[in-house]
């Protein structure tokens, strides 16, 4: 244990020295590999239970020996959790055994996890030492979603995660509640608590979503939140952001600094049958619902449109619902063979800039996918391992629960 404490000045971030400890600091650790809503929710549920939130992230060698390896580099994983607009401190290089020492360094009263036991190398709850301490809380986990999950879809080629129709599953009885719930959760400002982000439905053709159409559709907001403020300019981006990743998050930043700041900046996320139309196989990764909320949880955008058009033609920027554009902003579109220009009428309005040189400009789904099917042994030995770890995990978990209600 000794050795995973760093010595007076080597703490990976600062502050250097040790801090008041604070009941409202809370800690968050974890992979994070995959910025996927799962994660998403579970820092929106700690950040609700404090007023500043610091996140643990373990180095790909810690996971590698605990867990199997990572998808994301390290640096990735960092960069992803940094944008998320409920995080106050990234903190890489976090032990994989949650230990006292690191948590009261930074401040942190409590530390927060998924109602489930994650265990190390050896079998141990890696929170044991937190729990013996009454200094851990537990927050609901987000279902149907996990790095394990995304891994297999890649591995398996599955399409059964596909929303034909957004607007269908929302108005259902049995899903839509919990959906249009989890939308406004992910849309609130940076304490979790208050309004946030905008989110709108574009309602047009299936040709009009697809291809170049004139169509300029009808827009239908789903969750109110804060519109653009005097002084800013709304700025459009759009595209599939599948397995929402440091390539788009990199991106959503640079826009804001070419910005200076000022940017209402609105994103379109197209749907799951656009995206696999031009890149088939079984593309998306995730859903549109499930990007909505990667992309929702991001600090650099303001607003986001599900069902966006491919082609943002001049009808549909000109009748966006929070006013002209000012810009539209896009980045490379290596991984989609195109046979026309999505961005016609935007050169054309004068509108277009573009961003395509930064330190995370080719991590994209494609790229992502081809890191897995390179490691597929790796991984799938993993998904092997995950799936003998979880049956423990689950006995553990039961017996915690036993001994909790028998000291009732």
């Amino acid at each position: 244990m000794d050795a995973e404490v760093p010595k007076p000045g080597q703490w990976p971030v600062d502050p250097q020295e040790d801090q008041p400890i604070l009941k409202e600091r809370i800690w968050v650790d974890g992979c994070f590999d995959f910025a996927h809503h799962g994660h998403a929710g579970a820092l929106l549920q700690a950040r609700q239970l404090g007023s500043e939130l610091y996140v643990g992230i373990h180095s790909d060698e810690a996971i590698t020996e605990n867990k199997g390896p990572t998808v994301m580099t390290l640096d990735e994983r960092v960069a992803a959790v940094d944008a998320c607009r409920w995080v106050t401190k990234p903190v890489p290089h976090a032990p994989y055994v949650t230990y006292l020492p690191w948590i009261s360094h930074y401040g942190c009263q409590y530390v927060v996890h998924g109602d489930d036991i994650t265990s190390d190398a050896s079998g141990e709850d890696c929170y044991r030492f937190v729990k013996a301490a009454n200094r851990f809380l537990v927050v609901k986990r987000t279902p149907g979603i996990s790095t394990t999950d995304l891994v297999g879809r890649m591995l398996l080629c599955t399409k059964g995660h596909f929303i034909k129709s957004l607007q269908s599953e929302l108005q259902d009885s049995n899903k839509g509640p919990d959906m249009l719930k989890r939308m406004k959760d992910y849309a609130t400002d940076a304490t979790g608590l208050q309004p946030g982000s905008e989110v709108w439905m574009w309602k047009a053709s299936s040709q009009a979503q697809t291809q170049l159409s004139p169509n300029a559709g009808a827009f239908e907001k789903i969750v109110s939140g804060n519109g653009p403020q005097p002084g800013q300019r709304i700025v459009y981006v759009d595209g599939g952001f599948d397995i929402f990743s440091s390539g788009h998050i990199e991106f959503l930043k640079l826009v804001n600094e070419a910005e200076q700041g000022q940017a209402y900046v609105v994103a379109g996320i197209h749907d799951d049958e656009v995206i696999n139309h031009w890149k088939g196989l079984n593309h998306p990764i995730m859903n549109i619902f499930e990007r909505g909320l990667c992309v929702l949880q991001c600090k650099y955008v303001h607003a986001v449109i599900f069902g966006a058009p491919f082609a943002p033609l001049k009808p549909y920027l000109q009748s966006m619902p929070m006013g002209p554009v000012a810009a539209v902003y896009h980045g490379p579109t290596a991984f989609i063979p195109l046979d026309y220009d999505p961005y016609v009428d935007a050169k054309a309005l004068g509108l277009l800039k573009q961003i395509l040189d930064h330190p995370f400009k080719h991590v994209n789904a494609g790229e992502i996918m081809d890191r897995i099917i390179r490691g597929r042994e790796a991984f799938e030995e993993r998904q092997r391992r995950k799936g003998q770890k979880a049956i423990g995990e689950e006995v553990a978990r039961q017996k915690e629960l036993e001994e909790q209600k028998n000291a009732q």
